[in-house]
C-alpha cells in the first residue's frame, strides 16, 4: 500500500526520530511553518533542540517511546535503525513511518526548478553561497541546506515556488529521492564505503541521482575531477564544466589570495570575463564553490554581476571553518569537515593564515575510520599539531578492532607531531597546557566536537569575567 504524500498529514503531529540533525532541524522547521504539528528526539542536548523549543516545537534528548502515541506520522533520519525504540513504538502502534530523505523530496516537488548540489564534500558551502546569491537577487528561494546560513535565517527558507537549493547527500543513496532539475556536482572521492562498498558503486549512484534530471536538465560539474567529470558525460544531459583549466567552459581566471587567504578571482566564459569575484572565505576550495553558484546563477539567466558581489558579503556557513572565539591568545576554529578530504581543505585553509595551526580531529564513525585509514594519516599534515580525540561512534557500535591510538601511532609514522586526547577535557587541558599566544586552533568532525569550542569559550569567558571582577575591586 502507497503511503500518503506528506500534506495528507498537515495539521496532525508528526513525530521526528534525530529531530537535532542538520537536516532534520531543517524540516522539522519547515513542516512547522507549513501548518504540521511537529514533535521529536535526538540523542544528544544542544543549540539545535533549544534553537527548536523556541519556535514552539517539542524537541527532547533521549529516547521517548512514549511520544510516539497519537502521532500520525514517524520520520526519521537514515541514521537511525529499526531497533530504535521509538520506532519500534511506531510499528507495535501501526504508525506510518517515513525516512528524511522521502520527506524532503516531496516537500521539494512543485517547484519550476529544483537545483541540487551534490559530491563528497563542500555541499554545505556550496548550497549556502547559491542560497545567498538568488536571496540577495530577489529570486525568492526556498532552502534546505546543512548548516545555518545567516543571509537566511538559518538552515532552511520557506521562499516562493520558483527555486529549491538544496544538498543532495549520497549517504544511504538519499539523493535518489529527489527530484531535480539542475545539478550542481562538485567531486566524487572516496566517502560512505558502509554503504557502497567501492568506488564503482558510488560513482553508479551518482550516475542514478543524475538520471532523474529531465531531459533538458543541466549539470554543472567540476572539470577537473575525473571520477565527476566521468559521470556526468555519461548522464546524457548537458553538461557544464567550471574550474582553473582554460578549456572548463566557465574557467577561473587570476584567482588570487589576500594576506588572510581570502579568495579573488574573475570569472570567463567563452572568452569574456562575466564577473569579479572578491571573497571573505579561504582557499582554493571556497574559490571552486563560489564558481559553481555563480555558473548556476548565471545558467539560470539572472545577473551573475550582482550575485557576485553577494557573494563578496558571504562569511560562511556555521561550522564550516568557523571563528567561535578566543582562548587565551588562541584563536579558535570550528570546521564540520569529517572526512579526510575536507579536514586537509580546512587545514590547508588554517595555514594559509600563517600561524602555528593546531588541528584537532574527532574521527568520525568506526567504519569511516576503518576505509579511510590511510588517507587520516596524512591529512593534517599542513598542521603543525594534530591532536586526536576517541572516534565518534554517531549511528555504529565499537567493532573493538579500531581505536584512536592507531590514528595517532600511524601519524607519528607519517612525520606528523600527533597526540592522542581521548576525551574533550584531554584536550582542553593539552591545549591550555602547550597552546601560546597566536595560535590557531580548529577542531573538525561533524559529531559533538563543536561542543568542545563552546566548552573551552565558557570557561575562558568565565575567567575574564572574573578578572574583571577582582579589578574592579581594587
Amino acid at each position: 500500500m502507497q503511503q500518503p504524500h506528506i500534506s495528507a498529514y498537515r495539521g496532525r503531529r508528526i513525530h521526528m526520530v534525530g529531530i537535532g540533525g542538520s537536516s532534520m532541524s531543517g524540516l522539522a522547521e519547515m513542516l512547522a511553518r507549513d501548518g504540521f504539528m511537529v514533535a521529536g528526539t535526538n540523542r544528544d542536548e544542544g543549540y539545535t533542540l533549544s534553537h527548536l523549543r523556541g519556535l514552539g516545537i517539542e524537541a527532547r534528548a533521549g529516547h521517548h517511546p512514549d511520544m510516539v502515541e497519537g502521532a500520525a506520522l514517524l520520520v526519521y533520519s537514515a541514521a537511525i535503525p529499526e531497533e530504535d525504540p521509538e520506532r519500534q513504538q511506531a510499528f507495535a502502534l501501526g504508525i506510518p513511518q517515513m525516512e528524511r530523505a522521502v520527506l524532503l523530496g516531496e516537500l521539494m516537488a512543485g517547484h519550476n526548478q529544483q537545483v541540487c548540489i551534490a559530491g563528497t564534500h563542500g555541499k554545505t558551502t556550496t548550497s549556502g553561497m547559491l542560497a545567498q546569491a538568488l536571496f540577495a537577487l530577489g529570486a525568492d528561494p526556498t532552502v534546505h541546506i546543512g548548516g545555518s546560513l545567516d543571509a537566511i535565517g538559518g538552515s532552511v527558507r520557506a521562499g516562493g515556488k520558483g527555486f529549491f537549493v538544496a544538498e543532495a547527500c549520497e549517504f544511504n543513496r538519499s539523493f535518489l529521492h529527489m527530484p531535480v532539475t539542475m545539478a550542481l556536482l562538485l567531486n566524487i572521492e572516496e566517502d560512505h564505503l558502509d554503504t557502497y562498498g567501492d568506488m564503482a558503486h558510488v560513482e553508479e549512484a551518482y550516475g542514478q541521482f543524475l538520471a532523474q534530471l529531465p531531459k533538458d536538465g543541466v549539470i554543472i560539474v567540476h572539470g577537473e575531477d575525473p571520477r565527476a567529470l566521468r559521470v556526468a558525460r555519461a548522464a546524457g544531459r548537458e553538461v557544464l564544466t567550471f574550474g582553473l583549466d582554460s578549456r572548463s567552459d566557465y574557467q577561473i581566471s587570476g584567482l588570487g589570495y589576500d594576506a588572510s587567504g581570502h579568495a579573488a578571482f574573475v570569472l570567463m566564459h567563452g572568452g569574456k570575463a562575466l564577473c569579479h569575484a572578491a571573497l571573505q572565505v579561504r582557499g582554493i576550495y571556497n574559490a571552486l564553490h563560489a564558481a559553481a553558484a555563480l555558473v548556476a546563477v548565471h545558467r539560470l539567466g539572472l545577473d551573475v554581476v550582482k550575485a557576485a558581489q553577494a557573494l563578496g558579503a558571504f562569511t560562511g556557513v556555521h561550522r564550516r571553518f568557523e571563528h567561535t572565539g578566543m582562548v587565551q591568545g588562541m584563536a579558535m576554529y570550528h570546521d564540520y569537515g569529517h572526512n579526510p578530504a575536507e579536514m586537509q581543505a580546512a587545514v590547508g585553509m588554517a595555514a594559509m593564515q600563517g600561524k602555528r595551526v593546531i588541528a584537532v580531529m574527532q574521527p568520525h564513525t568506526f567504519s569511516r575510520v576503518k576505509s579511510l585509514f590511510d588517507a587520516y594519516l596524512t591529512c593534517t599534515s599542513e598542521a603543525d599539531i594534530t591532536l586526536v580525540t576517541d572516534i565518534y561512534a554517531a549511528r555504529e557500535k565499537d567493532p573493538g578492532d579500531i581505536h584512536s591510538r592507531q590514528l595517532v601511532k600511524g601519524m607519528r609514522a607519517n612525520g606528523l607531531s600527533a597526540f592522542l586526547t581521548p576525551t574533550f577535557d584531554d584536550v582542553e587541558h593539552w591545549l591550555l597546557a602547550h597552546g601560546k599566544p597566536g595560535d590557531l586552533v580548529i577542531t573538525m568532525g561533524c559529531g559533538n566536537i563543536n561542543l568542545l569550542n563552546i566548552q573551552m569559550q565558557q570557561q575562558e569567558d568565565q575567567k575574564l569575567l572574573a578578572q574583571g571582577r577582582r579589578n574592579d575591586g581594587d
